[in-house]
């Protein structure tokens, strides 16, 4: 058995399933999830017709590297999103969805053979960064968030001898659980960090498309871009279609940036057996062709936080992101000693409304778990379910003790 399982911690959810049991919500309160950052919009019918239209594909062996069709639609999204031109054969990379190509990331460009080999996570962080870290055979090193900048991650609590030692940086813009956007100067320091110690950036961007306000979040490669990086040296980008287009289970992403890693991954892809089925090739192609749904998709989640934050602002210390949709709520210290873990039990027996508790997103580091104190809510139910698990939730923390 690989030793390095021993590593791996159960995934958040799994923690809060064992800590929720024996609780016994309230007989006349429907339950309403607010946990898991699953998108439940519906998928665009012209998806689902490109699914249904191309099973035809199940006969055949698809190649790792896409088709043709496939490459060229994702090209055209990133220019046209990006205003980034990609060559379409050698600098993107058709994946399962985002997840398990971050995962992969890890065991290609990872070397630990080399003496304390690091990889650096922001903190809370997606737990797949640890874990793929983990079986690489790397140390974990957490940058913490800032509440002081709307909870951004804080690059500079990180040491010039760990990033000496850093051969992967795992970044996620917009955040989760926060929703922070890295601007263009943060990215002009990290990119100056790996040029300095050679290590390779991997942009996770799955909420790129979940935004407020008009302008749409900076991206890693239109970043690079704008300071002369076009080339992308050390730089590859995560996109997957699971919350642009409410596809979670297509499992339908792409990988983009420095040619040099995409021919590596690739042929580590190739063995590892990560090829995309013709069929749902199709159904990505027409995803990616295709903004009004995405429109759609983002209005509905604008609803939400507009009618949400209004119930909640009074109550809980919590601000609108700047994109993703999730609300990153403190805990007021006077309800169950500001402890998220306690609050979350106290929601679900009291409100049948369940939450995640922020310390279970999150890592000791620096003396401080960033995660305590704070749940994240999950705008992912319908409009009305979100507004009465606001609802439930200010009514009990309004109500008298």
């Amino acid at each position: 058995m690989n030793p390095r399982l021993a590593l791996l911690q159960p995934y958040p959810f799994e923690r809060l399933k064992a800590e929720l049991a024996g609780i016994q919500p309230p007989a006349g309160l429907r339950a309403i999830s607010l946990g898991m950052g699953e998108p439940r919009h519906d998928a665009p019918p012209e998806v689902l017709a490109a699914l249904r239209n191309n099973l035809g594909g199940l006969s055949n062996y698809p190649a790792t590297a896409g088709g043709e069709p496939l490459r060229q639609a994702i090209a055209a999204w990133v220019h046209r999103r990006y205003g980034v031109a990609l060559n379409a054969a050698t600098q993107l990379l058709p994946v399962n969805g985002s997840r398990e190509a971050l995962f992969a990331i890890a065991q290609t460009v990872m070397d630990a053979s080399q003496a304390g080999a690091t990889v650096v996570c922001p903190n809370p962080f997606y737990q797949i960064y640890e874990g793929a870290a983990l079986l690489a055979g790397a140390q974990v090193a957490f940058a913490n968030s800032d509440p002081a900048r709307n909870f951004a991650v804080d690059w500079t609590s990180i040491d010039d001898a760990t990033w000496a030692r850093t051969q992967l940086l795992y970044v996620c813009t917009p955040g989760n659980p926060s929703g922070a956007v890295m601007p263009l100067a943060e990215w002009e320091r990290l990119f100056a960090l790996s040029d300095r110690h050679g290590f390779v950036i991997a942009a996770d961007e799955c909420y790129s498309e979940i935004y407020l306000e008009d302008e749409p979040p900076l991206g890693s490669l239109q970043a690079a871009q704008a300071l002369g990086r076009s080339d992308f040296k050390n730089l590859i980008s995560f996109t997957s279609l699971s919350k642009r287009s409410s596809v979670p289970g297509l499992r339908s992403g792409f990988v983009a940036g420095d040619a040099a890693l995409i021919k590596a991954f690739l042929l580590y892809r190739t063995y590892h057996g990560s090829a995309m089925g013709p069929a749902v090739q199709a159904a990505s192609v027409a995803a990616w062709n295709d903004e009004a749904h995405v429109a759609a998709n983002r209005a509905l989640y604008q609803a939400k936080f507009q009618a949400v934050l209004p119930l909640l602002h009074d109550v809980l210390d919590v601000q609108a992101p700047d994109a993703g949709f999730y609300l990153w709520a403190g805990v007021p210290s006077h309800v169950e000693g500001g402890c998220d873990l306690a609050f979350a039990k106290a929601l679900l027996a009291q409100c049948n409304v369940h939450v995640l508790p922020g310390s279970l997103l999150a890592r000791e580091a620096q003396g401080v778990n960033p995660g305590r104190g704070r749940v994240r809510l999950a705008l992912v139910a319908e409009l009305a379910d979100c507004v009465e698990a606001a609802q439930r939730i200010r009514n009990q923390l309004l109500s008298p003790a």
